[in-house]
């Protein structure tokens, strides 16, 4: 916890803390509202799709935009629109407005505010804590964050649903955006350095580095590999949920906390590695774990198998995810860390999505189970090839070559 030795991190990381809680709950409550709308296994897909797509799109020009301009301001005005979009859906919800064509647009209203949203958050870290020094502890109190409000929020946001209304989660939700918000507002830091020239310019400066830096090349890849297949489970565990466990809402949050609470270990895991190699080797460790947890999942129709083998899922792919934005953010100079991160996150959620899409359209055509034993059978293959070369990472990081 050294880096909550930090005032502007520790304001951060409260309201930060309780704005995940309420993101979880949403997004809980949202995919519960599109398969009891809809009974679609497609449309869970096209929803996911739509909110993290953006991402993919928008991402890699943010990080430059966020270079160029005040991140701290950016931040506060991104919490404001936040906190507009989850009112409106609320109220549409509550007036029973909504319908499928107005899930999937504020959907992508949500996922273009992300895709500014993510990066601006990570690339002031650095700035929060005061250079590099606690900057790998920062990071993984960060995801911590993330996972503890997922392993949290997704069992509150199954009981809020059990006896009120997913117009209920989303009003919370928008109130949680305030307590960042005033998080932001109130700290006091140094202002990270502004990069120079047109967006183009500071964009193609951040791709030229992170093609040419060879340690960054191949965690983008290995995060892609990760990202495209085993965090495609999160789209279909609606179906799991009421068809195969045959539950209710609850019975997701359950499932969906399961994976939470093994994703929570692996930020805890990381928030103890003391150097860049512990964390690189955590990675190797976790995409194959991730890949053994896809393929005992989708076996199974009991919760007791069930839930263990999503708390090894989640623990893979948090330890793989966050290793590599570790890894990444220190070997990364600070005035390119905008960009970087970035290129992180488009590759992080913007591939989460598409795996999404491409698993809701398998399950309608053949079954959920089916789809994640292929997404397996994938993420294996990717597991073998990073430890083909987990070697020749391993020295490139000590050598510091590039």
């Amino acid at each position: 916890m050294r880096a909550l030795g930090h005032r502007p991190f520790r304001l951060y990381f409260f309201g930060q803390g309780i704005s995940v809680l309420g993101s979880w709950i949403q997004q809980v409550a949202l995919a519960w509202l599109v398969y009891r709308l809809t009974g679609s296994a497609a449309l869970l897909g096209l929803s996911a799709f739509a909110s993290l797509s953006p991402i993919l799109l928008v991402g890699p020009l943010a990080g430059a935009w966020i270079d160029r301009h005040d991140r701290r301001r950016l931040l506060m005005g991104v919490q404001l629109l936040l906190f507009i979009q989850a009112c409106v859906l609320a109220a549409l919800t509550w007036f029973e407005l909504i319908g499928p064509v107005l899930i999937i647009l504020m959907s992508v209203s949500l996922g273009v505010l992300n895709a500014i949203d993510t990066p601006l958050r990570q690339s002031l870290i650095p700035a929060m804590v005061g250079g590099r020094e606690d900057l790998p502890n920062a990071l993984a109190l960060n995801a911590m964050l993330f996972n503890l409000g997922r392993f949290i929020g997704s069992p509150i946001a199954g009981l809020l649903l059990s006896f009120t209304s997913e117009a209920a989660c989303f009003l919370l939700n928008a109130f949680t955006y305030l307590a960042l918000l005033w998080g932001v507002a109130v700290m006091r830091m140094e202002a990270p350095a502004k990069a120079s020239g047109s967006v183009g310019h500071v964009f193609k400066e951040g791709v030229r580095f992170a093609v040419d830096t060879w340690p960054i090349r191949t965690l983008l890849i290995v995060l892609a590999l990760v990202n495209v297949t085993a965090s495609a489970y999160a789209v279909l565990l609606p179906i799991f949920a009421k068809e195969l466990f045959l539950g209710d809402a609850r019975t997701l949050g359950l499932l969906w906390g399961s994976a939470g609470s093994g994703a929570f270990a692996a930020t805890l895991i990381l928030a103890t590695r003391s150097s860049v190699r512990g964390s690189l080797n955590l990675v190797v460790l976790c995409v194959v774990l991730a890949a053994i947890g896809l393929f005992v999942f989708p076996l199974t129709a009991q919760l007791a198998i069930a839930m263990p083998a999503l708390a090894v899922l989640g623990f893979g792919i948090s330890g793989a995810n966050v290793g590599i934005n570790t890894v990444m953010q220190t070997l990364t100079p600070d005035r390119l860390r905008g960009r970087v991160v970035s290129f992180f996150s488009s590759i992080r959620f913007g591939l989460d999505a598409i795996g999404g899409l491409i698993a809701g359209s398998i399950a309608a055509l053949v079954s959920a189970p089916t789809t994640l034993l292929g997404e397996a059978a994938l993420l294996g293959g990717a597991a073998v090839w990073l430890l083909v070369r987990a070697g020749r990472l391993r020295q490139s990081l000590l050598e510091g070559q590039t």
